[in-house]
């Protein structure tokens, strides 16, 4: 993939044309297929789903809808290695957070287990497949490479009963782990290294997360991938470019085979993004390692932690959508996603002020004892949403940036003698600044305008400073965790090939007494809202009524917004 090939769709540009449509076009207007279309989403289930998956997700499911044909989401469970119960739940929870849903219940290459073996047997009886005892090394040095063809194995001529005995025993556990291979007979001077002789089956006693000890021999991905398809009657088998080489293997296995059907395979680039890794053993490393806090990380790509972030599913929905469905790989930068975020956020999130770093601020001529209650609108972009009360009295919090003693000429915030506005309350001037031993301001006062509430004036006087702020008496303590890219370069890994090496230092920093309105105590693990002038922030799922913690989601500035605007 080159690294300079970087995706630049801006979000106000139509899609690019879908070359796979136009193949299914083409087949409906054909006949082919009787006229169905019908795809599946294949996960392995040895790890969560992330959002390069949800690309594919959104294709599958997009164009089973589109033509009114089916999409099954089928597990390709056949390496009992790696693969266990919490990935297969987390990805069917994944897919139905993100608006899809399978006809039936989920598929499992597992449940062909007795059938992949039996085509196997197929393949050995038509001399089309051994019993090879080369070992991996072996295998690897008689395979050849790009340039140098490869030499047939020493077991290559076995009779069909020895073989037929030997894949037998392969299979009743007489022969050790690694010992053999069950190879296709195919061609070792082929030009694509995928047609010399792959291995289709081997040993390995592990116990399986569905058909736990009854099997000792497990088909390879590629000889089971295309069989499955085969056995669902699917249609079109959609997958991405990295498979490309593998497509004459796919059509191979089929075509020596008496199978009903016979998929297609159509090949499109994967999801890239910058600042993060799209690779599940690579997410894997960081999860292990603990590099992040688990598999659903709000710095991870995963579903599930774009979701714990405060991602919707409508945004990445409409952000796949955008980027389209092309042949080229490419690198798509992640403010268009967090654009799309942002763009479904600033629709659906109530607002809320939250002082993430407080400054106490006593407004001296406020009565002592008096909280009176304002009225803010929750959300200016839809009007249903009503309107909230909000806590005012002498003692309040501003953000501490939000002052400076000797400020610079172009601070319009507050300062010694400066007036600003209080969002939904009044204005209030600087009176006085209270430092510690070290200079740092520990506290204001100021005075207020009592006839400046909600923002006006008699003498219709404009300040160019508005502040959010909290009522300290009626305000709850929480912990806001900042969120940002997990790696500090574009691409991980570029200069010497160590991802880990580009982690970001500052990819998560916590607050920890943070002071928020009253209406935020009551909110919901999942909640989302924009704190006025800080940014889209999520209440965590480790929230208790004890303690609030809530994830900043993205931050209000918006680069893609403002390229749209340009063009």
């Amino acid at each position: 993939m080159s690294q300079n090939n970087k995706e630049n769709n801006t979000p106000n540009q139509a899609p690019r044309s879908n070359f796979i449509q136009e193949i299914i076009n083409n087949d409906l207007k054909n006949n082919k297929n009787d006229g169905l279309v019908h795809t599946r989403f294949p996960p392995e289930p040895n790890g969560y789903l992330h959002i390069g998956h949800a690309k594919s997700i959104c294709l599958n499911f997009g164009l089973a809808q589109k033509y009114k044909g089916l999409c099954n989401l089928r597990f390709d469970d056949t390496n009992p290695c790696k693969e266990e119960v919490e990935y297969v739940n987390s990805i069917i929870r994944d897919l139905h957070w993100l608006g899809f849903d399978f006809k039936e219940k989920p598929y499992y290459a597992s449940d062909y287990f007795q059938k992949l073996y039996d085509y196997a047997r197929e393949l050995i009886k038509k001399d089309k497949a051994y019993v090879c005892h080369l070992n991996p090394e072996e295998i690897r040095e008689y395979r050849g490479t790009l340039t140098q063809p490869g030499k047939e194995s020493p077991y290559r001529n076995r009779s069909l009963e020895e073989n037929l005995e030997l894949f037998e025993s392969m299979r009743k556990g007489e022969l050790k782990d690694g010992e053999c291979v069950l190879r296709a007979k195919i061609d070792m001077k082929s030009g694509n290294l995928n047609m010399r002789d792959p291995a289709i089956y081997r040993i390995r006693r592990e116990t399986h997360h569905r058909t736990k000890d009854k099997w000792c021999i497990y088909p390879m991905y590629d000889f089971a991938h295309c069989l499955s398809d085969s056995i669902e009657g699917i249609t079109h088998s959609i997958c991405t470019l990295e498979f490309e080489n593998h497509r004459p293997l796919y059509d191979w296995i089929l075509d020596q085979l008496d199978v009903d059907c016979h998929p297609q395979q159509i090949e499109f680039a994967r999801l890239n993004l910058n600042y993060t890794v799209m690779s599940k053993r690579k997410l894997q490393d960081l999860v292990e390692g603990r590099q992040v806090n688990g598999w659903d990380d709000p710095r991870l790509p995963t579903l599930s932690g774009l979701k714990r972030r405060g991602y919707t599913a409508k945004a990445i929905r409409n952000f796949a959508e955008r980027i389209g469905v092309n042949k080229m790989n490419s690198i798509v930068d992640i403010g268009l996603l967090q654009h799309f975020v942002r763009e479904d956020l600033n629709r659906i999130a109530p607002r809320a002020m939250a002082v993430l770093k407080p400054l106490k601020v006593i407004i001296d001529n406020y009565p002592q004892e008096k909280v009176e209650e304002l009225e803010a609108v929750n959300n200016p972009e839809d009007e249903s949403a009503g309107t909230r009360k909000i806590p005012f009295s002498s003692v309040i919090y501003i953000e501490s940036d939000d002052f400076q003693l000797n400020p610079h000429k172009k601070f319009f915030r507050l300062s010694p003698g400066k007036e600003v506005r209080l969002k939904h309350a009044y204005y209030i001037t600087c009176t006085k600044a209270v430092t510690n031993d070290a200079g740092e301001t520990i506290e204001l006062h100021c005075s207020y305008d009592p006839d400046s509430r909600g923002g006006g004036t008699k003498d219709g006087r404009k300040v160019k400073g508005t502040l959010h702020w909290v009522c300290a008496q009626h305000s709850h303590t929480a912990e806001v965790r900042l969120y940002d890219h997990l790696f500090s370069k574009p691409v991980p890994g570029s200069d010497d090939q160590d991802f880990k090496k580009d982690l970001n230092p500052d990819s998560l920093k916590i607050l920890s007494n943070c002071r928020l309105e009253p209406c935020l105590s009551q909110a919901k693990p999942g909640d989302t809202f924009q704190f006025l002038r800080q940014g889209y922030f999520c209440l965590d799922l480790d929230s208790s009524g004890e303690k609030l913690i809530f994830n900043r989601t993205v931050s209000l500035k918006d680069s893609w917004a403002k390229i749209q605007k340009t063009q």
